[in-house]
């Protein structure tokens, strides 16, 4: 049975976020608050829980595409290929933020992303996944929930996310109702910044 966690973005307890880096790095999953809607995620190096993460998505893990989130963009040169400087000013003037950028891979990337091309990189405007990630002391691997309902797309409710997904994940935080609209994903690979995405985030 999944842990619930009530966790706030206003003072978030550190006992708490030393719990929830506890488990990713035991291996755990987690499903945490962000500045759009609730998302799962996992130690970014930990093959098992990754492969966790793509079971519970349906998919294959060579198929995914989970964004890498950080609490900075001190990490980018873990993940991407060397980036001008117009890219990088555009990258500062919206992070932290509601969007998840497409960037070049490089080869040092997880065992899980090897051969991915590019890589989506998000750093969102909330304080309880940036503790999460200074604490951890790297990015999570992450995915949005998605809701089985036509009309909402993602669920938004805590405590409905926690029975759904209870006997899959180790923790949920409960942060109060979340948002219903996902990421911009904004394309950066090309000569000039392509929304693949409208959601939150405006230009």
């Amino acid at each position: 049975m999944a842990k619930i966690l009530k966790i706030y973005p206003e003072n978030p307890q550190e006992n708490l976020i030393a719990e929830v880096v506890k488990t990713l790095n035991n291996g755990g999953l987690i499903i945490y608050p962000s500045d759009t809607v609730y998302a799962l995620g996992c130690n970014i190096f930990d093959i098992r829980a990754m492969e966790k993460l793509a079971q519970i998505k349906k998919i294959k893990l060579e198929k995914a595409q989970f964004s890498i989130i950080c609490n900075d963009l001190s990490h980018l040169s873990e993940f991407t290929r060397p980036i001008d400087t117009s890219t990088f000013r555009y990258l500062k003037n919206n992070v932290p933020g509601p969007f998840t950028f497409i960037l070049e891979a490089n080869k040092s990337l997880p065992l899980a992303y090897k051969g991915n091309k590019t890589v989506g990189i998000r750093v969102p405007d909330h304080s309880i996944p940036q503790m999460i990630v200074a604490k951890l002391g790297h990015p999570i691997a992450s995915t949005s929930i998605k809701d089985d309902d036509e009309v909402i797309e993602y669920s938004t409710d805590p405590e409905l996310i926690a029975e759904k997904y209870d006997h899959l994940v180790d923790i949920v935080i409960d942060s109060g109702y979340g948002d219903n609209v996902a990421s911009t994903i904004v394309d950066l690979t090309g000569s000039e910044p392509e929304i693949i995405r409208q959601g939150k985030g405006e230009f």
